[in-house]
């Protein structure tokens, strides 16, 4: 199952360095949101090659869980909004919040306790177990000494409080452009472009939320590279010529 998450992050390798290259000629900051996302989800799937091809350690799966579990969908959304959203001011707080958060998502990240042990306890950990490291014991807990969990709860937490509200933001933003776009027969390429992204996102979310949580590496693993790859289809249909009306 490991070749899945390798031609997902070849894909989405392929996928960002056409977008950045779009920006360049461009200068539309959705696009420099889009493949600053897309390098992100190419290296988070490139960890979880390396960690189902020849078992996790700490540095892949603190890469895998920050760049693809918390901030992947977060940068989309931006792109998203940043496509949706004109007046300046309300482009600068978004761009204040993401530099925040990223930020602190980061730090968080990267000084959580690793539970070692639970790395090779599944070909793909979940981030409860890896970020939850047992108990610290001051002498022993029968004497009413304290006992408490060595654990980072907002590691994991990060992944639901950063990724939930921004797919919700990217899908309601891809769904509703389409919508405004449905009866324009010379943006059916762009309407078409626009649900495939929204599609191919919610396939990734599906296969990682269900491949993840019941430990079923194929859903995972399959999910990733068909999810990539229907986005991708869907980014270029988006972004061909616009049909001519008769």
């Amino acid at each position: 199952m490991w070749i899945f998450p390798l031609a997902a992050a070849l894909i989405g390798l392929a996928f960002a360095v056409m977008v950045g290259w779009r920006f360049v000629r461009r200068h539309r900051p959705y696009l420099a949101a889009w493949a600053v996302a897309l390098l992100m989800f190419a290296a988070a799937s490139f960890a979880a090659f390396l960690g189902i091809l020849s078992g996790w350690n700490s540095p892949e799966y603190r890469a895998y869980w920050l760049l693809g579990a918390v901030l992947n969908v977060p940068f989309l959304a931006y792109g998203e909004l940043l496509l949706l959203v004109r007046d300046r001011r309300v482009r600068a707080v978004l761009f204040l919040v993401v530099v925040f958060g990223t930020a602190y998502a980061f730090n968080v990240v990267r000084t959580a306790d690793v539970n070692v042990a639970a790395l090779g306890q599944h070909r793909l950990p979940l981030g409860k177990d890896v970020f939850f490291v047992g108990y610290h014991l001051e002498g022993t807990c029968v004497h009413g000494l304290k006992c408490f969990p060595l654990r980072n709860p907002m590691a994991y937490r990060l992944a639901q409080y950063y990724s939930y509200p921004a797919y919700v933001i990217l899908v309601a933003g891809a769904v509703w452009s389409a919508f405004r776009m449905r009866r324009k027969p010379e943006l059916r390429n762009r309407f078409l472009g626009t649900l495939g992204i929204a599609v191919g996102a919610t396939i990734v979310a599906i296969g990682s939320g269900v491949g993840a949580g019941l430990d079923v590496v194929p859903v995972f693993s399959v999910g990733l590279a068909l999810g990539i790859a229907v986005m991708f289809w869907g980014f270029l249909r988006a972004s061909s010529a616009p049909r001519q009306p008769a």
